[in-house]
């Protein structure tokens, strides 16, 4: 495959890239299995697949316009950070009636006086 290329070797060619690329895909995937999963970073499409629901990309953009939800741009691309959105959905969760009557209870135990 030295000098020119021919049409004749092309299929050949787009084989070798073809194993190549393979090859990366996997040596990229190896490096981000072995972090951490709470410290890796998601796209916006991983983000879909990962939150309770697949939500849509537009659903997503409207929570980062809005900031609700945490996230970082890099180049200009959003990015997610798995163990930020772990405890930004833990705190998104709502109180049980039991969890608010008791709640309710401590509240006014601490307004009443004891003279």
């Amino acid at each position: 495959m030295e000098g020119k290329i021919s049409l004749e070797d092309l299929p050949s060619i787009v084989s070798h890239l073809s194993d190549e690329v393979v090859s990366l895909r996997y040596l990229i995937q190896d490096h981000f299995d072995k972090e951490p999963l709470e410290n890796r970073w998601l796209s916006i499409e991983q983000l879909c697949e990962y939150l309770p629901g697949n939500p849509a990309k537009a659903t997503i953009y409207t929570k980062v316009q809005k900031r609700t939800i945490p996230h970082k741009k890099v180049a200009k691309r959003l990015v997610f950070h798995k163990g930020e959105i772990d405890e930004w959905l833990m705190s998104q969760s709502r109180k049980t009636v039991n969890e608010i009557s008791q709640e309710v209870e401590q509240n006014l135990t601490k307004g009443v006086r004891n003279d």
